[in-house]
């Protein structure tokens, strides 16, 4: 008999702290969809027992719910990186960045998934900063910081993207094995803003579909001074040192 496990050409990769409020219903929403996703969690020593309730959900879906658990909190750079070498390594050609608090809405993975598959492009980005999308009950100082990150960032390295500290993303496997993920330097959402600075700079098509982002109800915010910190000096950073280097392997 052929015990050979059959992969989804698409997996989701979500990074966790202390999502115990969220994460049985984002994993038994994303395995509702009529898409075909397999999930990669990667919990970074949450205290309150989400990478367990993540083990119990595993024998549910042993076939398509993997988890890499990291002692303590490494930053979500590292935690993408590390998911999307695990991608790589196996035959994944479509790999999305996705919250777990429903910030982000499940539903819109197809339409992120159909923007690369069908209408050809090499990162659909989920954004709240072009026509039809928008916001429901994010607070006004929090909308009022990311839209002038957003235009501090266009000043600074001219990339063109409306929304450059989205987190909900597609990626083509090709644009993962063209970019060189060692020399991406940055962990917190800088790495955000790093990766579509290194696609751009590279040349991939890069599409921007309209999301509605809705504040998180369970959980708290990873958000931080030192997190604002970073994006601020990370840019200049960022475009200083492109001319020294490129981002391509």
């Amino acid at each position: 008999m052929n015990t050979e496990v059959i992969m989804s050409e698409s997996l989701i990769i979500i990074p966790t702290y202390n999502e115990m409020g969220n994460i049985e219903k984002m994993i038994h929403k994303v395995f509702s969809l009529p898409h075909a996703f397999d999930l990669l969690i990667i919990d970074d020593g949450s205290p309150d027992g989400t990478a367990g309730k993540i083990k119990e959900l595993q024998h549910q879906y042993s076939d398509k719910l993997f988890l890499i658990e990291r002692s303590g909190k490494q930053g979500l750079g590292t935690a993408y990186i590390a998911g999307f070498n695990w991608a790589l390594e196996r035959s994944y050609q479509y790999v999305f960045e996705m919250d777990c608090d429903f910030s982000h809405n499940p539903d819109d993975l197809i339409r992120l998934f159909n923007a690369c598959d069908k209408d050809g492009y090499d990162i659909a980005i989920g954004s709240r900063y072009v026509k039809g999308g928008g916001f429901i009950n994010w607070p006004n100082d929090r909308i009022f910081i990311s839209r002038f990150a957003s235009y501090y960032v266009n000043l600074v390295t001219h990339i063109g993207i409306h929304d450059t500290t989205a987190g909900f993303m597609c990626y083509t496997r090709k644009v993962l094995e063209t970019i060189d993920l060692k020399k991406i330097r940055f962990v917190g959402y800088a790495f955000q803003i790093e990766m579509k600075f290194a696609a751009v700079k590279l040349g991939f098509k890069i599409k921007e579909v309209p999301i509605i982002f809705t504040e998180r109800v369970e959980g708290v915010s990873k958000m931080s001074r030192n997190i604002i910190k970073e994006g601020i000096f990370g840019v200049l950073k960022i475009q200083w040192n492109h001319f020294f280097t490129t981002y391509k392997k």
